[in-house]
């Protein structure tokens, strides 16, 4: 799904109505807003952005290696904003890899598992907070996203939520996983009960995402970079967007990237500065 012509990625292109929660796991994205704001992030970094009213924004790859390939990986979640939110103000949080948990678990037999706390505490281990606005700080929510990483035969097991939760693991990596009685394929998720204990149990070394959190109990319409309560506010957004671009885009190309400098860094629309 690449679509850049000369630097691959995502250029610009317009969001309403909900949350991207974009975790990286190798390479690096140069982003680039409608707000002014620009950043270059990865290898573990997670940026969380408001779309709310109304943002473009551009996701880019960068050709940082000139002799080698540029491998990236990621998973972009997209996450609901409640009614009442979903025509805040657009913005963005860094979460850089340092301030993300990861706690190690070594079970009964001496196999390790990691995990990697990026939304919902897990014990001690707490994340950063997510925007204000979010439906994932509200304490009902429950909401979570974590990576697991486990070696061959480790032992791992999933805490209870309360009842009314929603939980899904995907196992992205490795051949196989027991969940209880049964065993999961690669490249296959599962629904779980979210209010009961799972043991996982690793047939080989494998890697998987947990999502987790409480539906929000509104309807969702969405269409294309959209998601909203009803039909009509989708045909608003279209009509918002052709007629104010959403603030216009302030950046020379579609599709900027930021340099050959690997250095991470992000310029909010404030002009503040943060890095690593």
């Amino acid at each position: 799904m690449y679509h850049g012509r000369r630097v691959p990625g995502f250029p610009q292109h317009p969001h309403r109505g909900f949350e991207t929660v974009t975790v990286t796991r190798q390479g690096f994205i140069d982003h680039a807003d409608s707000m002014g704001a620009r950043a270059r992030y990865g290898q573990g970094d997670v940026q969380w952005m408001t779309a709310g009213k109304g943002v473009v924004h551009a996701e880019m790859f960068p050709l940082l290696n000139t002799d080698q390939p540029n491998p990236a990986e990621l998973f972009q979640i997209w996450l609901n904003l409640p009614a009442k939110n979903k025509m805040v103000a657009p913005h963005f949080t860094m979460f850089w890899s340092q301030a993300v948990p990861q706690v190690a678990h070594r079970d009964e037999n001496g196999r390790f598992s990691t995990l990697t706390v990026v939304a919902g505490a897990y014990g001690q281990a707490k994340p950063p907070a997510p925007p204000p606005d979010s439906w994932a700080s509200a304490a009902e929510a429950e909401l979570a996203i974590w990576t697991l990483r486990m070696d061959d035969g480790a032992r791992f097991t999933l805490p209870a939520a309360k009842a009314g939760v929603n939980r899904m693991i995907y196992l992205f990596a490795g051949d196989g996983l027991g969940v209880g009685e049964v065993k999961l394929p690669g490249r296959h998720g599962a629904r779980l009960q979210g209010d009961a204990e799972v043991t996982l149990v690793a047939k080989g070394a494998v890697e998987l995402l947990m999502l987790q959190g409480r539906p929000i109990g509104e309807p969702v319409v969405s269409y294309g970079p959209f998601v909203m309560n009803t039909t009509a506010q989708i045909q608003q957004a279209f009509r918002d967007y052709q007629t104010t671009q959403f603030g216009g885009w302030p950046w020379p190309e579609d599709g900027p990237v930021h340099g050959h400098d690997a250095a991470r860094f992000a310029v909010h629309a404030d002009g503040k500065e943060e890095r690593p």
